[in-house]
């Protein structure tokens, strides 16, 4: 993989499935042992299969959620991203009846790349800052 091809993986990554909801393209852009490592969750199961249920959750609690890169750091085998989190919680989001107030976060990831697909997930949230906007703590 060229770190051309990695970055527009990426992007699709975030504007096809965070930012319009296409699950289904998780299929083409994750390894079928895909891991996602998420601060907050239990690991889910492997695979597109497994990331699936939480694009549609989140977007069910954050129907016009956006994700935004804000800067790629390129390597032959994996991609940090630095990327722009916004929206309005107007359904239900983790539990979290629904508030109707705006989110505007930051989120660190790092996406592990094989064979041209995401094989691994981690990344860390500015979470206190979410749940303060969301009106959960203080």
């Amino acid at each position: 993989m060229t770190l051309q091809a990695n970055a527009r993986l990426i992007e699709r990554y975030f504007e096809e499935v965070w930012n319009q909801g296409k699950v289904d393209v998780l299929d083409e852009l994750l390894t079928s042992d895909y891991r996602n490592h998420s601060p907050g969750l239990p690991d889910p199961q492997p695979g597109p299969d497994g990331l699936k249920p939480i694009v549609l959750m989140m977007r069910q609690g954050i129907p016009d959620l956006h994700y935004s890169i804000e800067d790629l750091v390129l390597a032959p085998d994996r991609v940090a991203v630095y990327v722009h989190m916004t929206g309005t919680q107007s359904g239900s989001f983790f539990g979290i009846e629904p508030t109707g107030k705006a989110i505007d976060v930051r989120q660190m990831q790092i996406e592990w790349i094989r064979d041209g697909r995401i094989c691994q997930h981690w990344r860390i949230t500015e979470d206190l800052k979410l749940m303060r906007q969301l009106g959960v703590v203080l």
